[in-house]
């Protein structure tokens, strides 16, 4: 039972069921409409899709895979760093480490990600390249969401927890790199999945840079077959595909890191009630 809302009755979960077929035959019907519009324009022509199945192009396509792949493990792993490290920054005591941590982080997260790429790879594009242009802005723009996760996260868990470690003459680096950040992560491992996710859709922008990923390669694919619309769905289906693989592998994760809290808080649970 919900505390937030009433448990509905049989007339209200009838009208749900009812509803829920409805949107779903809407759906279907919209899908379908599509399809048909796309097949009348002459998008399902063997000659379209023909680059698809074809070994040079396929090969041609998984380098993009790899290479956007690569791209976002690189941009996920340096905003991790930078979260951390600034969102710790932004809970320090100290306001002359406190203020500049802030400013950063609510400036990059203020600033269109698209904007900060091309910004990037404009000035320093010659030097540095399109990847590291396209990694370097998605590493500005969510390792400031990240910094806000870990920032949230922190202050999330019992100030109880860190007065114990206090109370036993912890140091507090100590308090915060083996009492607080710990149980911190468990809190903010569902948002830190969510903006790994965001960091690997968000990928594609490097288009606008020329980056040689996913979305270059069907890009050039479509100029010369002349396939806009298959290499659109092509690049939408591959993207859900590898993002629902992320997801998937991320939530066994979560999953496995939550097994030992949640044992060890039934087994508390036990002991409480058999005392």
């Amino acid at each position: 039972m919900s505390v937030l809302f009433d448990v509905p009755g049989p007339r209200a979960r009838q009208r749900h069921r009812l509803g829920g077929a409805v949107s779903l035959v809407a759906l279907v019907g919209l899908i379908g409409f599509g399809v048909w519009k796309l097949y009348e324009k002459g998008q399902f022509a063997g000659a379209l899709w023909e680059p698809f199945v074809t070994p040079v192009y396929m090969l041609a396509i998984l380098e993009g895979i790899v290479r956007t792949l690569q791209i976002a493990v690189v941009a996920v792993l340096l905003s991790l760093v930078f979260g951390a490290v600034f969102g710790i920054g932004r809970i320090s005591e100290h306001a002359f480490l406190r203020w500049p941590c802030a400013i950063l982080v609510e400036f990059f997260r203020a600033v269109p990600l698209l904007m900060l790429i091309l910004a990037i790879f404009l000035v320093y594009g010659t030097e540095i390249g399109t990847f590291w242009s396209l990694v370097i802005g998605l590493t500005l723009y969510n390792g400031s969401v990240l910094a806000e996760v870990f920032r949230a996260g922190i202050l999330a868990v019992p100030s109880g927890q860190g007065e114990a470690g206090y109370s036993i003459g912890m140091r507090k680096n100590q308090v915060l790199r083996l009492v607080l950040l710990p149980q911190a992560v468990r809190i903010m491992l569902p948002a830190i999945i969510s903006q790994c996710v965001v960091a690997l859709k968000d990928t594609s922008l490097g288009y606008v840079i020329g980056a040689s990923d996913l979305l270059d390669v069907l890009e050039r694919v479509s100029q010369e077959f002349d396939s806009i619309i298959p290499s659109a769905l092509m690049a939408a289906a591959l993207y859900i595909a590898i993002n629902a693989s992320l997801s998937r592998v991320a939530q066994w994760l979560e999953g496995r890191s939550r097994r030992p809290g949640d044992q060890a808080g039934q087994v508390n649970v036990k002991e409480q009630g058999a005392g």
